[in-house]
């Protein structure tokens, strides 16, 4: 299917549509998408890929796309704060952020060993926050389960300015004294 000229016109102007409206997609994303898309509706309605490709609009989808991500982003704040993701303002979580800029320069900026690390530590970090409701954890904790409160304050009292990381300039201004940055090609 990739491989046809509809195909890659549909890629084409999905992404288009997608500039006119202000949204960024990369085009691997954008051509997944009208894959799973296409083959779905030929599927459902018994029909060949080639014929479903007349129930297909580059600017239905683009615009489904950008209410999508409208969406998200009007609710970003949405779950925020409920196990097993840690509340917002979680000194945790502020620690783990303020560990990119070196982690990079340590990896010699290897993205993926310091975003594993980041998805596994903020894991952690929303797990033990929600560890008290989770029946996995039976037999890790004691009777009153754990002490998160004492946890945060601890974080707090051993690096006061811990709140600074979730300031968007002073993170950025870290990662670039770090050597590093990200770029958009």
């Amino acid at each position: 299917m990739r491989n046809t000229k509809q195909f890659q016109s549909a890629v084409a102007d999905t992404l288009a549509e997608l500039a006119r409206l202000g949204v960024t997609a990369r085009p691997g994303t954008v051509a997944d998408t009208i894959e799973r898309n296409v083959t779905a509706v030929a599927t459902q309605m018994g029909i060949q890929v080639r014929s479903a490709w007349r129930y297909f609009s580059a600017a239905g989808l683009a615009k489904a796309i950008a209410d999508q991500r409208e969406q998200k982003n009007e609710g970003s704040q949405e779950g925020i704060g409920q196990a097993p993701l840690p509340p917002l303002g979680n000194p945790e979580l502020a620690v783990i952020l303020a560990g990119v800029p070196d982690s990079l320069a340590e990896n010699g900026g290897d993205l993926y060993a310091v975003l594993l690390n980041v998805a596994v530590n903020a894991w952690m970090a929303g797990h033990i926050h929600g560890e008290d409701g989770c029946t996995g954890c039976e037999g890790s904790r004691t009777a009153a389960g754990h002490d998160w409160s004492a946890r945060m304050n601890e974080i707090r009292r051993l690096m006061p300015d811990v709140d600074k990381w979730y300031d968007r300039d002073v993170w950025t201004a870290a990662l670039r004294d770090s050597g590093f940055a990200v770029t958009r090609r």
